[in-house]
Formats: structure tokens, C-alpha cells, sequence
């Protein structure tokens, strides 16, 4: 099961530092999860160039030019933020049981680990 999923807020824990110009500390909610890449795009971090062509749309307005875009980054140099702590933790899964109109089904419910404090 995946540990990070799309929607997660997560802390870049790996990389140069602010002051370098790099990435590290910055938090920013995940776009979309590459898996069979290992690799999460996440919003605010890793803006990279990109050089589009230039074309029009129907209505005549001009499309492409330089944009900056989030460019993927590895899963192992991000990690989920506890919203309690707002600290990047480990997340641990656990199995519980949830009864939903009479029906009683065992889950897979995931969880901050201890992120710094005592739980």
C-alpha cells in the first residue's frame, strides 16, 4: 500500500538548501503520484522551465512560449506532514474494524507515527 497519496501534505526532507536555491523544507500538497516511477509531483516545488511551441486556438489568442511547470521529484526525498504537529513523520498503517449500516468490515486505516512528541 502506498504510503504517500495524492492530496497529501508533504516536507521536502532532501536537497540543497533555501539559501542554495534548492527545495528543502518547503511543504506543498501532492499533484499526482508516479508510481511506476517512484516519483511524486508536488505543488510549489521543483518549478522547472519548459519551451513550448508557439501556436493559436481557434479564437486567434497565442498558446506556448516558456512556462514553468512542477517537474516530478523521488517519493524518498519527500514525507508526509502530521497535521497535528505540522512535522514531517513516518506513516504506519493499522487494521480496524467500522460497522456501516449493520455491517461490520476490517480496514486499513493509516496513521501519523511519532513525529517528535509522544502519542
Amino acid at each position: 500500500m502506498a504510503k504517500i497519496k495524492k492530496g497529501d501534505l508533504v516536507q521536502v526532507i532532501s536537497g540543497a538548501k533555501p539559501e542554495r536555491g534548492g527545495d528543502r523544507g518547503k511543504q506543498g500538497k501532492v499533484l499526482e503520484v508516479l508510481a511506476e516511477r517512484n516519483r511524486v509531483i508536488v505543488e510549489g516545488v521543483n518549478y522547472v522551465t519548459k519551451h513550448t511551441r508557439v501556436g493559436q486556438t481557434q479564437r486567434g489568442t497565442k498558446t506556448g512560449g516558456i512556462e514553468t511547470i512542477e517537474a516530478p521529484i523521488h517519493i524518498s526525498n519527500v514525507a508526509v506532514v502530521d497535521p497535528e504537529t505540522k512535522k514531517p513523520t513516518r506513516v504506519g498503517h493499522r487494521v480496524e474494524e467500522q460497522t456501516k449500516d449493520g455491517v461490520k468490515r476490517t480496514v486499513r486505516v493509516r496513521y501519523a507515527k511519532k513525529s517528535g512528541k509522544d502519542l
